[in-house]
């Protein structure tokens, strides 16, 4: 199956057209060979710059006819490669030229790395290029295919590189169809199917690969689709995929509309539930954070996603949103309000959404807290205390400014009168809000025209202008008075949101800081919300955590619990003083943190508690890799040479039967060896092997390890080991130790190199090292060495299962010494043994004297 997707980005010369296979042995080199041979007919001057067959005889055909530039040889660590000769295409220049493999590391020594690099150089040139990439070698699904495959991938290439391709092809297969060609010996050699079949190729496998492959493409199809609309200016929605989008307000209904959007979208294959909340751009709206949280979490558990907008006009923001998402239906949650609210209050935001909805589908999902809302609130909630004081207040400070402007009757005129009662009133609306204000303004109106409009202590007016006077003086009154208690509320709300914003980043700030976030954030809700105590207890009545403070002994005053609920197991449990509505909010916000550190630790302990068993797990499955084949090859030569002495058909020459006995001997005694190894490493993982110190001479152990070498004639050039201290050691273990090492360093060193091995002696210490002329080990590989069942490059099979340097590390840290690596000066690595010394320094005079000089 082909998917074709068109990127013209016009940046380059050349034009890059990618193959991208769901898996190995899709077909993709057979397609950019289809292709190829399709543009040389069209008079296309085409030539393959560097091709990888894999043996495979369709593909090879298709080479017929076509050019294929010679390949560059690098010489690398005393071997060739062949690579794409950069110089000589750039020379040639075709007019298209086909790359297989882009995510190729390059041999050094050429100009660029990666292969890629390569093919950025050819498009600059201004030559178009076919290539081919795998999906498992796209960097951002490069852990991803990992935790598929259990195999990670070592080549990758940017993701840009493959998305800038001005043209995209994918090439699928079905799981079922690809085994059978692998079955047929289409992908590779017959001897490697099994494996391959059981391993990398199983239909999980390949089903998940195949659709990392379909939803990137897709993903690219949408970036295409949104560039086309943008360039076009087209604003209308294209039906191309359900996208719910589900509107939220931090409300109690909030997980009724997700869970409804999220049934609408599973409707169709591939729908997509999308979560908005508006927030205003004062970021002074009233929404619960701690619902929020909730809610995002319920989102992301359904496989949706979760977003916050500004804006002040929800309607648009909303409806902005779904359009740039390509949604094709809003769901929104019937309005909270009552009758007489809606009515005093105009169409809310659900009518003015479906009214300017066009061709996206609404859906108005009603809810158990429909028309449960309060009427319009006239002003803040304070108090009980300073709501009285408001009213006292509108009530004395009129009367006070009449007393007052009374007494300067004859020098102030009734313009200043009504101006300063309003300023009365302004003071009365900062006091007690709104309603008090508006009690302060009609007294005020009263007496300003009882006393001070003529004919006065009358509440009849004389003139037209004094009447307007009066009306507009109340009107002025409300209204600033309305305009002082909304500034003062947003003024309050505004301070109480740096306070909780403040307290919540300092609670995620203790989260993502990880060790012992528990008690760090009971702490902090204790010490934030001023209680006397935090728990955190089971369902039970299991005390989780716990945070209190420390009381003087006369300490008195009411005392309130709080419980909320953490999760479904757990409940967080205040003690102190009664909650506001606004404190509790928040500790809603507090307690999904909460959740979530007490779920992380959860996850924390099992992950512990796996691990062990993770590593015997590994550790099994790698026993069995390895051994299955080193078992394998010394019992057959012994089977077989045994085998062919005990046949009565044939009739062996003394010469040949010395030869298979001594080729069943030599296979006896690696089987040997390799299950001594064995039986070590599993004592050494349990504990169980026991030690027998004793003071032992390393000239005396060199020589029954070299005994027990594969190669008796191996170049071993010992250095001062007769005149090194004893080292306190088992004999057999060191010898063990010895051996493996050397025959390490026997395997890797030189051709024609002898491996020295020395020895030296620094205080209590005594440091034997193994020196070879080998390639060297890189710094970043040094520790992996040492692990069970790796060799050096993980290339060859035959030298052993890897357990060689494990296990000689195991013994020395047993006996009480270390093995390390190190450099060896010139080049090749040295492997330092260090040992304690059997004899103290105070009793070695000669060594002492030698270290002094």
């Amino acid at each position: 199956m082909a998917r074709d997707l068109t990127h013209g980005t016009g940046t380059r010369g050349g034009r890059l057209r990618v193959y991208l296979g769901s898996a190995p042995g899709v077909g993709k080199t057979y397609r950019m060979l289809d292709e190829a041979r399709r543009r040389q007919e069209r008079g296309a001057d085409v030539v393959v710059g560097y091709i990888e067959c894999h043996g495979r005889r369709h593909t090879e055909g298709m080479l017929a006819g076509l050019e294929v530039l010679p390949r560059a040889h690098r010489s690398y660590r005393d071997a060739e490669f062949d690579e794409m000769d950069l110089d000589g295409l750039l020379a040639r220049r075709p007019s298209v030229v086909l790359v297989d493999e882009l995510a190729h590391t390059n041999i050094p020594g050429g100009r660029h790395a990666k292969r890629w690099q390569d093919v950025e150089e050819i498009l600059a040139a201004g030559i178009d290029v076919i290539t081919t990439v795998n999906i498992q070698h796209l960097e951002s699904l490069n852990d991803v295919v990992q935790k598929i495959t259990g195999i990670p991938q070592r080549e990758t290439v940017p993701d840009e590189v493959v998305r800038r391709a001005d043209q995209i092809e994918l090439v699928d297969m079905a799981p079922q169809a690809l085994r059978r060609r692998m079955a047929h010996g289409n992908v590779y050699k017959a001897e490697k199917v099994d494996a391959a079949l059981s391993n990398y190729f199983r239909v999980g496998n390949l089903t998940a690969l195949r659709e990392l492959a379909l939803l990137w493409v897709a993903g690219r199809v949408d970036e295409g689709l949104r560039d086309y609309r943008a360039s076009h200016n087209i604003d209308r929605v294209w039906e191309t995929r359900e996208r719910v989008v589900v509107a939220l307000t931090g409300g109690p209904e909030g997980e009724t509309l997700i869970r409804r959007a999220a049934r609408i979208a599973d409707r169709t294959a591939g729908g997509d539930l999308i979560a908005v909340h508006v927030s205003r751009s004062d970021g002074l709206a009233g929404a619960s954070s701690g619902a929020l949280a909730q809610q995002r979490l319920l989102v992301e558990t359904l496989g949706g996603s979760y977003h916050v907008v500004v804006g002040d006009d929800i309607p648009t923001a909303l409806l902005a949103f779904a359009r740039a998402h390509d949604a094709t239906q809003l769901v929104l949650g019937t309005s909270r309000r009552g009758r007489i609210n809606r009515f005093l209050t105009g169409p809310g935001i659900g009518e003015t959404t479906v009214d300017a909805s066009e061709d996206i589908d609404v859906h108005m999902v009603t809810h158990e807290f429909t028309g449960r809302g309060r009427l319009p609130s006239l002003g803040r909630r304070h108090s009980r205390r300073r709501t009285i004081l408001g009213y006292l207040s509108g009530l004395a400070v009129p009367w006070l400014l009449t007393v007052v402007l009374s007494q300067a009757h004859d020098t102030i005129n009734l313009t200043t009168d009504a101006l300063i009662f309003q300023l009365g009133v302004v003071i009365v609306a900062l006091l007690g809000g709104a309603v008090s204000a508006l009690l302060a303004a009609l007294f005020a109106s009263v007496l300003l025209n009882y006393y001070f409009i003529p004919p006065v202590h009358s509440l009849t007016i004389g003139e037209t202008n004094n009447i307007v006077a009066l009306v507009v003086f109340a009107a002025i009154a409300l209204a600033v008075s309305t305009v002082v208690d909304h500034a003062g509320r947003l003024t309050s709300r505004a301070a109480r949101a740096t306070a909780e914003a403040e307290t919540l980043s300092t609670l995620a700030g203790s989260v993502l800081r990880g060790a012992d976030a528990l008690p760090a954030l009971l702490e902090k809700s204790r010490t934030a919300f001023g209680m006397r105590t935090v728990a955190l207890l089971t369902r039970t009545g299991e005390v989780l955590a716990h945070s209190e403070a420390e009381l003087p002994d006369d300490s008195a005053g009411p005392v309130e619990t709080t419980e909320v609920p953490v999760g479904a197991d757990a409940v967080l449990v205040l003690t102190g003083r009664r909650l506001p509505a606004a404190d509790q909010r928040v500790l809603t916000a507090f307690a999904a943190h909460v959740g979530a550190a007490l779920e992380r630790d959860r996850l924390a302990v099992v992950a512990a508690e796996v691990e062990p068993i993770k590593a015997a797990d590994r550790m099994r499955t790698a026993l069995l890799a390895a051994v299955s084949h080193d078992l394998r090859t010394p019992l057959a030569a012994a089977l077989a040479s045994v085998g062919s002495l005990r046949s009565p058909d044939v009739e062996f020459s003394p010469e040949d039967q010395a030869e298979l006995l001594a080729t069943a001997d030599e296979s006896l005694v690696k089987l040997t060896r390799l299950v001594d190894n064995l039986l070590d490493m599993s004592r050494l993982q349990a504990g169980a092997l026991t030690l027998h110190l004793t003071e032992t001479h390393l000239d005396e152990i060199l020589p029954r390890a070299l005994d027990s070498l594969p190669d008796p004639y191996a170049p071993i050039q010992p250095l001062d080991l007769d005149t090194a201290p004893p080292v306190l050691a088992d004999p057999p273990l060191l010898e063990r130790v010895l051996a493996n090492v050397i025959t390490n360093a026997l395997r890797h060193n030189a051709p024609g190199a002898p491996v020295l091995v020395t020895a030296s002696h620094h205080a209590d210490l005594v440091e034997v090292r193994v020196i070879d002329r080998g390639p060297g080990i890189a710094p970043e590989d040094r520790d992996s060495v040492f692990l069970p069942f790796q060799r050096l490059g993980d290339t060859d099979n035959t030298t052993g299962v890897g357990l060689g340097l494990a296990l000689s590390r195991g013994l020395a840290e047993a006996m009480g010494g270390s093995l390390e690596v190190e450099d060896t000066p010139g080049g090749g690595t040295t492997m330092l043994l260090t040992l304690p010394a059997a004899v103290p320094p105070a009793t070695t005079s000669d060594f002492g004297e030698e270290l002094q000089a």
